[in-house]
């Protein structure tokens, strides 16, 4: 624990609580960075997503970025276990299923699936409480519309 921890506390895991639009976009990061880096094409892919996503059609570019901003700060104190830890119950259920394929689609922009990439994702389909079937759905469509 460091001088300014005894002064201040230890905040880097204070509670916070995510509203939909951080939730959502807390687990395509997650997504984005589960097997310890971020590539171009889950960036790309990432924001590809939220900008066409109605959840964040009205969301002021200056919001948007503080949005990002707080994301990567819990990311880079927590890890992406922890930012999925606060991102999902923030997701509605009827996103949750959406947030699965597009953090499927994320996990798969680079060509590559690694095993932590792997592991995320079964690991989220239960955080989400998807249906193993209807998520081996998900995930074959993902496969194929990034195929080529």
């Amino acid at each position: 624990m460091s001088l300014f921890d005894d002064v201040l506390g230890d905040s880097s895991f204070a509670p916070q609580t995510f509203g939909p639009q951080e939730g959502f976009a807390g687990i395509l990061l997650g997504a984005s960075a589960c097997d310890g880096h971020i590539a171009d094409e889950e960036v790309q892919s990432l924001m590809t997503i939220l900008s066409r996503m109605k959840l964040y059609q009205h969301v002021p570019p200056q919001k948007f970025n503080s949005m990002m901003d707080r994301l990567l700060g819990v990311l880079k104190r927590g890890g992406p276990e922890k930012l999925v830890e606060l991102a999902v119950p923030a997701v509605p259920p009827e996103l949750r299923e959406t947030a699965f394929a597009n953090a499927c689609d994320i996990v798969l922009a680079d060509g590559v699936v690694e095993q932590d990439e792997k592991e995320f994702i079964d690991g989220l389909l239960t955080k989400l409480e998807i249906n193993r079937d209807r998520a081996t759905s998900i995930v074959q469509v993902m496969v194929f519309k990034n195929q080529g």
